[in-house]
């Protein structure tokens, strides 16, 4: 779970790696470095355990302002400690070859007693390491450095994403498997990345790396290999939208913005994809087989995903009566596979490995893969019968927010036009369920203004609390869990979610004077007995109803996907405690955006 960038071209190198480093750092913010190409022919780099902000000595150099060669990591640790000596780039024996690297080696520990035996070097920690020391033995052999590359990849077991540079002619060489890298040739030079986050501002067309390809970049530009042969490389794809590093909107950090974004997302999804609901068409352009052949559904995702899957099931269950299966993807090798079987793969960035993995558990006879996700161009959309962009646009903030409430849209409307287009669904209720989604950009308006004046006194009221409980019934339940786990990752205080109905089971035995009880109420009469109990011991119940903290008059019956705007003052709540408590919202520790291994 770490970002990569390497530039060769004509304009100095190291502020482009830079910025666009900067641009990716919510991919991973342990470590990071840059190692830049002297016009000596050597490799100078710096490292830092700070954020890329830190990365500046080589950026003033005088001596480097004519290089046009770097490469830049940012990194989320998986082995190794967050040091200076881990940090990427790494460096073979003699300096001459400079590798970054997202992935994990599975056989790092063979290859390192291997290497050690053969009088190399090793100083660090990190199952990367390898790699350069791989690479230079190639390139001491003769090999050029997409050569080298070839082969010591060859020596690897694991996933990854790598860009190789070598002193010696300049140049940079770059392959994947497993691990997401892009490549994008312009006239000022050519750039690698493994997200089209940190070059999208300076790109209009980018080229993903398939798992035979390597690419060798010199100041002439890119050449292709594809199994040892020369390409001309994979097709290529357009850039819809450009990314930036300043903040936008009311807040000085990303995940304030991207929560008043919210109405603007949802309307745009509305936009997109509402006109297509009614008469079954969304569904029938994305190419799949007909609705009458599905007879289940499975929703796969992780986190924050699987819970906007299991709120996109419910229109399934409730509306089409079809059975529908929750899966955790690093679970799904226990998956018991049925035909007919339609299932949802959900992810923001499309890269999740988790996902990934999972669907090899899920390869069978008569299954339709649809990919929901943020990235329409991912692994995850490649791999699958059809793709539906969730149209959230540009996330940083770690903690997911719009991409929830685009992932919910997206993946209700999708689910409404195929029972519409199929006759599976009563029209009423298929007409009550359409209007419910075209009044949530309005809802979560309103949310956003009613709960505003609310959530610094509920923060005050909780600061010193050391757990919550949240609580749901029916279609809330999912929203409970949502709220605890923005909670968890935000402030790092514990935060259990559980049905409503089962406290009596267990968990009220966590309930004493003053513990903070968040419960979604979505209209089901049993909660008050629930918080009932809950008062009883001492509890502080914040009810979550409606648009605003007083439900008179605004409580209804919740839509089969639950009431979305309820994510609002969750969202609100967890941001404001953890800056309550001088926690980097944005950048949650041990944590990162986009989880690109098992």
């Amino acid at each position: 779970m770490c970002g990569i960038v390497a530039y060769v071209g004509l304009r100095p190198a190291a502020p482009l790696v830079f910025h666009a480093l900067g641009l990716l750092e919510y991919r991973g913010y342990d470590s990071a470095g840059i190692a830049v190409l002297t016009p000596d022919g050597e490799i100078e780099t710096e490292k830092t355990v700070g954020g890329v902000v830190a990365l500046t000595s080589l950026l003033v150099r005088a001596d480097l302002q004519t290089s046009g060669t770097a490469i830049g990591h940012t990194r989320w640790a998986t082995h190794g400690a967050v040091t200076e000596v881990n940090a990427h780039p790494l460096s073979d024996c003699h300096g001459a070859v400079s590798i970054a690297h997202n992935g994990v080696i599975a056989n790092a520990d063979v290859l390192r007693r291997e290497l050690a035996a053969r009088g190399h070097r090793l100083v660090g920690e990190v199952d990367s390491e390898v790699i350069a020391h791989l690479v230079e033995e190639f390139v001491e052999e003769g090999s050029s450095i997409a050569v080298a590359l070839t082969s010591a990849t060859a020596r690897l077991e694991g996933s990854w994403a790598i860009v190789a540079m070598d002193a010696r002619t300049g140049t940079v060489a770059a392959t994947a498997q497993g691990s997401p890298l892009i490549v994008s040739t312009t006239p000022e030079g050519t750039f690698v990345a493994s997200d089209i986050t940190a070059i999208s501002d300076r790109v209009d067309a980018y080229q993903v790396l398939r798992s035979s390809d390597v690419v060798e970049i010199g100041r002439g530009g890119a050449t292709w290999w594809d199994g040892g042969a020369r390409s001309a490389g994979p097709s290529s794809s357009p850039v819809r939208w450009r990314a930036t590093a300043e903040h936008g909107g009311r807040f000085d950090d990303h995940m304030g913005n991207e929560i008043d974004e919210q109405p603007a997302v949802a309307a745009r999804v509305l936009d997109a994809f509402a006109g297509g609901i009614a008469d079954g068409s969304l569904w029938r352009s994305l190419g799949l087989a007909g609705f009458d052949r599905i007879h289940r559904v499975v929703v796969l995702g992780c986190g924050t995903s699987l819970h906007a899957g299991i709120a996109i099931g419910r229109v399934f269950s409730d509306l089409g009566h079809l059975p529908v299966t929750a899966l955790v993807a690093s679970e799904a090798s226990s998956f018991v596979p049925e035909p007919h079987t339609l299932v949802i793969a959900i992810s923001q960035s499309g890269e999740t490995a988790d996902i990934l993995r999972a669907l090899d558990a899920l390869s069978f006879p008569d299954r339709t893969l649809l990919a929901l996700t943020n990235n329409p161009y991912s692994s995850l959309a490649r791999e699958a019968d059809a793709v539906i962009d969730c149209l959230a646009g540009v996330e940083i903030g770690v903690a997911a927010t719009k991409t929830f409430v685009a992932q919910v849209m997206t993946g209700v409307a999708v689910a409404l036009s195929g029972l519409c287009g199929s006759a599976r669904v009563d029209r009423v209720d298929a007409r009550a369920a359409l209007e419910a989604l075209t009044e949530t950009p309005l809802r979560l308006d309103a949310a956003l203004r009613g709960w505003s004046d609310s959530i610094p006194l509920l923060t005050e009221e909780f600061a010193d609390a050391s757990g919550f409980l949240f609580l749901g019934r029916g279609s809330g339940v999912v929203y409970a869990a949502e709220g605890a786990l923005k909670l968890k990752e935000l402030t790092y205080r514990w935060a259990e979610h559980q049905p409503a109905g089962e406290l009596k089971h267990g968990p009220l035995a966590l309930v004493e004077n003053g513990t903070p009880v968040l419960a979604v109420d979505v209209g089901d009469r049993r909660l008050d007995i629930n918080i009932a109990e809950v008062l009883a011991r001492g509890g502080r119940v914040v009810r979550i109803a409606g648009v605003g903290p007083d439900p008179v008059g605004d409580l209804r019956p919740a839509p089969p996907w639950g009431p979305l705007e309820a994510v609002v003052p969750l969202q609100l709540f967890a941001r404001s405690l953890a800056i309550r408590l001088d926690r980097n919202v944005d950048k949650p520790r041990n944590l990162a955006k986009s989880v690109t291994v098992d």
